[in-house]
């Protein structure tokens, strides 16, 4: 297949699924244009906001997770360090830093060629892997801007998983 092959008239937006799951879960939604909608979503340390749109030029559905956290200039290397290191143990989707706006976000594309619908299950993944992701290293990007810690000592506090309640 050459890219002169790919369909850009893709008729199929898997944003109308995206809106139904949203309804159907009673989260808040805004359907910003006719290729994208975001959902709001309040997590255990912060809201979410999980936008998602339809980029028929590529046939990919793409999904952005950002949080309120500005990124001083300070702390955007160090931040960028813990990032890499976060992102080398991501299996799907990864952490980038805007530089402009200095807001972390979590993205990932779900590739839909030739017309391939995408299905409930799919975009519920990528919207839960898109939280979990975000909820799991949240307190690590607030240890590195807030407390001052390395990337390492993030990271480190991060993948500490504690078992059972106190």
């Amino acid at each position: 297949m050459s890219l002169l092959d790919i369909n850009h008239d893709s008729q199929n937006s898997p944003l109308n699924v995206v809106e139904e799951i949203a309804a159907s879960n009673d989260l808040a939604f805004e359907r910003s244009g006719e290729d994208e909608i975001t959902i709001g979503y309040k997590g255990r340390f912060t809201d979410y906001q999980v936008s998602f749109t339809w980029m028929g030029e590529i046939d990919a559905l793409h999904l952005a997770c950002a949080f309120d956290m500005k990124i001083p200039v300070g702390r955007r290397n160090e931040v960028q360090r813990l990032i890499a290191a976060i992102n080398e143990q991501m299996w799907i989707g990864h952490f980038d830093l805007w530089t402009q706006t200095g807001v972390i976000m979590y993205r990932q594309a779900l590739l839909l060629p030739g017309g391939i619908s995408a299905t409930n299950t799919q975009c519920e993944l990528m919207f839960e892997t898109a939280v979990l992701a975000s909820e799991r290293y949240f307190p690590a990007f607030q240890f590195v801007v807030w407390s001052g810690k390395t990337a390492a000592e993030a990271i480190s506090a991060a993948m500490f998983d504690t078992v059972g309640e106190a």
